[in-house]
């Protein structure tokens, strides 16, 4: 073996070794998001925003309450104003407390996961670093790569959003969770050695065209979150409004969340924002195929499938700006075409052969 050969080896093992780590720090995030969530459970600042998105709604913002004092007397408070978001045919109704629901404990441990989120984070693209380092080329030109790739990037959003003071930490359980669930099926089932590509992927179209379906598919994945959420909320509120009681999980959880509305607006932005570069990698990868192939269309599988998700997507934002056809109607075309997003990368990888199969799992 000669030097460069053990050089690739070690870099090799040592993005291994460091997605494997990246692996033990989320899953430190993943019980400290839990602990917030607990702790944000006892807070009464949730029971009274749960409260104020019933029967009282958001018109009651300056109810008094007495509060007992030492020596026996009392003092009368105003409730704070509570700061709407709502989109017009909607209620209006506040946004939750987040998960610390407005507890000490509760957001220390929230600092704390995002804490450790942001250092699994690094850990994790010096993995993913290495893998390209050992392979001298790209690291996504197979499943495995592909997905600790996709990970990495769908963190580096998120931790984004929080470093421009969006309210997003709502997410952070679920996005760890699901970034764990990614690393074990790509350790475990989709794990490929260290190799070069096949003389089609030898080209600058590799950075340009994958590139930008893996920051697609990241952003698709944060707002499907925020879609999945806004159906849970939505019900929530629909139940308040017509004088039901939730139960207890719903009360601890549900209510910490943002208003239904609030969320359906950032999952529209989110997706809005992010379309246009998925047609552009529809487009590029069609140049890119003209230059391998000789022809800009051949209706692979796999380009199939990307045309399909670019429909779905493009009705659901056609369908969010109809009057008819807001909310959970247009929630559920979004779930739709992030649902053929993920098939157009894991089933169509797996379950079809076409000439996107050449790189193997």
């Amino acid at each position: 073996m000669n030097l460069a050969a053990a050089t690739n080896e070690n870099l090799a093992h040592t993005s291994n070794v460091l997605i494997y780590s990246s692996m033990a720090v989320y899953t430190l995030a993943f019980f400290a998001h839990i602990a917030e969530w607990v702790f944000g459970s006892r807070s009464k600042v949730g029971r009274t925003a749960a409260a104020l998105t019933g029967a009282e709604g958001a018109a009651a913002a300056t109810v008094k309450v007495q509060v007992a004092q030492k020596g026996g007397g009392t003092a009368v408070l105003d409730r704070p104003k509570i700061i709407t978001r709502s989109a017009a045919g909607t209620r209006d109704v506040p946004d939750g407390p987040g998960a610390a629901g407005g507890t000490f404990k509760g957001d220390l441990y929230g600092r704390m996961a995002i804490s450790m989120t942001v250092l699994a984070f690094l850990v994790q693209a010096g993995g993913v670093l290495a893998r390209a380092l050992s392979v001298q080329r790209a690291p996504w030109g197979n499943m495995y790569e592909f997905s600790i790739t996709f990970s990495t990037v769908a963190v580096a959003a998120y931790l984004i959003l929080l470093a421009l003071k969006k309210n997003v930490r709502w997410m952070g359980l679920l996005l760890v969770t699901t970034v764990l669930l990614d690393l074990g099926i790509a350790t475990t089932v989709l794990y490929t050695s260290s190799d070069q590509l096949v003389p089609a992927l030898h080209s600058y179209w590799l950075w340009i065209h994958v590139s930008t379906a893996i920051i697609c598919g990241a952003v698709f994945y944060i707002g499907a979150v925020a879609t999945l959420l806004y159906l849970f909320r939505d019900s929530y509120e629909s139940k308040l409004a017509n004088g039901g009681q939730p139960g207890s999980f719903a009360q601890s959880v549900l209510s910490r969340l943002p208003a239904a509305a609030t969320l359906d607006k950032f999952s529209y932005r989110i997706n809005a924002a992010v379309f246009p570069l998925w047609t552009f990698t529809i487009i590029a990868g069609a140049i890119w195929a003209g230059d391998a192939w000789g022809r800009y269309w051949g209706w692979d599988p796999k380009e199939v499938w990307s045309f399909i998700t670019w429909v779905a997507y493009a009705c659901y934002l056609h369908a969010r700006a109809t009057a008819g056809w807001k909310g959970r109607k247009a929630a559920y075309l979004a779930l739709i075409a992030f649902g053929c997003w993920l098939f157009n990368y894991y089933g169509v990888n797996i379950f079809v052969t076409g000439k996107h199969s050449y790189a193997g799992v």
